[in-house]
């Protein structure tokens, strides 16, 4: 049985962001929303997410 794992962006994200540090579902959460073109994201952790960029530059509006 052949296993393929597809790293994608996820550890780029993780890599940039080594000094907050980045989980998996953080970086997961970023990902999508650059996929999906989402800039909201509800979520308690201000502090990550008020440093994280969607595709480089645009920051999340954070909720509530």
């Amino acid at each position: 049985m052949n296993r393929v794992i597809l790293l994608g962006r996820w550890p780029q994200l993780m890599s940039k962001y080594c000094d907050l540090p980045m989980d998996f579902t953080d970086a997961a959460i970023v990902r999508v929303a650059e996929r999906e073109g989402i800039d909201r994201v509800f979520t308690t952790d201000r502090r990550d997410f008020g440093v994280y960029r969607i595709s480089g530059r645009r920051r999340f509006r954070i909720l509530p």
